[in-house]
């Protein structure tokens, strides 16, 4: 692993004027990493039936060369029926060669990787995967075309086996920090949500209940990773649709998280993939471009409330800042921002807040190579105009087709005008 030991850096690095820097050194748990650049989790759809490819590997290691202190695989499921479809990444014993190859390309730039496990729950495919998906209450799925399982304490008990032993392959494999999806409706996110969670149980009813499983989970997590691993929870801070998991319980999650010292720091999110997709995206919705990556049987319906489904949120820059300063002002443990930052003006403002890390996605898949052009001074905005058209690409390999076309992307002409070559190295 490329953890680097205690080597006088503090917990909080700071440039010569006494601000906190974005581009020295800081700390994760027992991390340094080179900046407090993240790159976001964001499916990189090149794992054919959870296969480790070159191609996967290639995407981080540019990632890596491009600046970033630490790269995100997403996602990683832990188990077969907790995958999004089948051809998601999934912990398993014999790509554990695989993996170490993946975390060795990240090293070898000067990065530090993080894999985010999961189990997608409500959100899984059980048609792809050919598994019955679990909710805490029997739901259909209309992804798949099928009835959720109602977990039962037998499911439950599996589940957090699955969470403990991805855990251990993952050290294994030389990852550095592991990420816990804890957000958008994915399994453990779904229990946090009243709407979803209907339980009667001790899994159930109030927060303390709705929580239990997520809590059950991280301590597995935390003590099958040991100390020398960071553990960070990608946690929504609401879910976006009435009914759904509000702030003040998300707030007493984030408190159980820090006063059991279960994680390292909390990646602040917001939507669910099930229910409201767009809430966690914003800007424009590529209604009509998304309908023909889905499967044949999909269309038709999505055709008629696709426009329903991915909502319009105005796009603007730290999107998600506003909720997450009532968490920086409740908290003591490290923060990573996400959400609208793509600009260098608005990841050095989150630092100034007393935010530790900012996670971007679009913005480095628009350009891997961005933050080395912030720290040279080659630039200060991100090229991203937020179409979301990259939602269109997850199922054939996670691009930018506006910055870096494929063949058969289909961008629509108001946006042929932005289109140009992405920056080489």
């Amino acid at each position: 692993m490329a953890n680097t030991p205690d080597d006088g850096v503090t917990e909080v690095a700071v440039d010569q004027t006494g601000k906190r820097s974005l581009f020295e050194p800081a700390r994760l748990g027992k991390l340094t990493l080179r900046n407090r650049f993240i790159k976001a989790a964001t499916f990189e759809g090149v794992s054919p039936y959870g296969r480790v490819t070159d191609e996967l590997i290639e995407f981080h290691r540019e990632m890596a060369e491009g600046g970033v202190a630490m790269t995100t695989v997403a996602y990683m499921a832990v188990a077969s029926e907790g995958r999004t479809h089948r051809d998601c990444l999934m912990a398993r014993t014999e790509a554990l060669g695989d993996l170490r190859a993946l975390a060795d390309a990240v090293h070898g730039e000067g990065a530090l990787i993080s894999t985010q496990l999961g189990h997608a729950g409500p959100v899984a495919n059980a048609s792809s995967n050919g598994a019955k998906s679990l909710a805490p209450g029997r739901m259909f799925n209309p992804l798949g075309l099928r009835f959720a399982k109602a977990a039962d304490a037998g499911d439950i008990a599996r589940v957090i086996a699955d969470y403990e032993r991805a855990t251990g392959l993952c050290v294994q494999a030389g990852f550095d920090a592991l990420e816990v999806h804890v957000g958008h409706n994915y399994l453990l996110s779904s229990f946090l949500s009243p709407k979803l969670n209907r339980r009667s149980d001790a899994y159930g009813g109030s927060i303390e209940n709705r929580a239990r499983f997520t809590l059950e989970v991280m301590r597995a997590v935390r003590s099958a990773a040991g100390r020398d691993v960071a553990v960070t929870a990608k946690l929504n801070m609401v879910d976006g649709y009435r009914g759904g998991l509000n702030i003040e319980d998300s707030l007493q999650v984030a408190k159980w998280l820090q006063d059991e010292d279960l994680v390292d720091a909390i990646e602040l999110t917001a939507g669910s993939s099930l229910m409201n997709p767009m809430f966690y995206f914003k800007g424009d919705p590529p209604v009509k471009e998304f309908v023909e990556t889905l499967p044949w049987y999909l269309r038709g319906g999505f055709r008629m409330v696709g426009d329903k489904f991915l909502k319009t949120y105005p796009y603007e820059e730290a999107y998600f800042a506003e909720m997450a300063r009532r968490f920086r002002e409740a908290l003591d443990l490290p923060l990573i921002l996400m959400g609208g930052v793509s600009d260098l003006e608005t990841a050095e403002a989150a630092i100034a807040e007393g935010f530790d890390f900012v996670a971007m996605g679009r913005a480095l898949l628009h350009d891997p190579f961005l933050i080395d052009a912030y720290r040279t001074g080659k630039g200060s905005e991100s090229g991203c105009i937020h179409c979301n058209l990259c939602m269109t690409t997850i199922y054939t390999g996670t691009h930018c087709p506006i910055s870096d076309p494929w063949p058969g992307d289909q961008v629509p002409d108001r946006y042929h005008s932005s289109m140009t070559n992405r920056r080489s190295k």
